[in-house]
């Protein structure tokens, strides 16, 4: 099986992969702006068990519509998310920090800062950062550059919406403005790129980065996003 594949049901549609590397967990993740139906969600499980040999799956993090087809089929919530949209107005300076490019060879680097960031849980491999950097038609791959990458932020573009999809600072770079340099590189490559509005997303747990995006202007969305997730109940092959 690819790595990525499309499980269509009539003409409905939704993303089967692989959670973040693991090969026994399933990734399921529906069509941009298409709401899937429980039938299609409970064709991709079964798939996925019978063909793979899956006995879990995970959802991408959902807002609470897309959610209802999926606890339909019999999925629980496993972590909720913060929400919040910026309006592209009022954008602060980016300071002096040094940002470049990211490019290919700054992976290893950047997937330590990552393991460093976050819990395995929430934690990136080398698939799910080239994913996250094709998920959108256009995309901005930006690192800080201190004598060595000490922060990356992966920002995508669908539409007139901008999505800031993975931000990462190393642990002895923190409070040190490599977090706020990041963001507004990405609002200000958003509002140039004729984006009404940012997204960013982040757990109900890590206050700080809320503290961020707060300070720099994005607003809480009400419901916020979860992620789901599916146990295969019979333990039999």
């Amino acid at each position: 099986m690819t790595r990525l594949e499309m499980v269509q049901r009539d003409d409905d549609r939704l993303h089967l992969g692989t959670w973040r590397g693991d090969p026994t967990v399933a990734l399921l993740t529906p069509v941009p702006g298409r709401l899937s139906h429980v039938d299609t969600v409970l064709a991709a499980v079964d798939l996925s068990r019978t063909r793979d040999g899956r006995r879990a799956a995970m959802t991408s993090a959902l807002l609470p519509h897309e959610q209802e087809p999926f606890l339909a089929a019999g999925f629980t919530v496993r972590e909720r998310l913060h929400l919040l949209r910026h309006d592209l107005t009022d954008v602060p300076d980016v300071g002096d920090i040094r940002l470049r490019r990211g490019w290919r060879r700054d992976y290893r680097t950047i997937l330590d800062i990552d393991g460093q960031a976050f819990d395995t849980f929430w934690r990136f491999d080398r698939a799910s950062l080239t994913d996250a950097r094709s998920a959108t038609p256009a995309s901005r791959f930006r690192v800080a550059d201190d004598g060595g990458v000490v922060g990356y932020a992966i920002t995508g573009r669908a539409s007139d919406t901008c999505y800031l999809q993975r931000l990462a600072v190393a642990p002895d770079a923190q409070r040190r403005g490599v977090g706020t340099a990041l963001v507004v590189d990405a609002l200000v490559w958003a509002g140039a790129n004729r984006c009404t509005s940012a997204l960013v997303n982040t757990q109900e747990s890590n206050a700080g980065a809320y503290a961020l995006y707060r300070r720099l202007g994005f607003t809480p969305e009400a419901g916020g996003l979860a992620v789901l997730e599916w146990r295969d109940p019979d333990p039999s092959p």
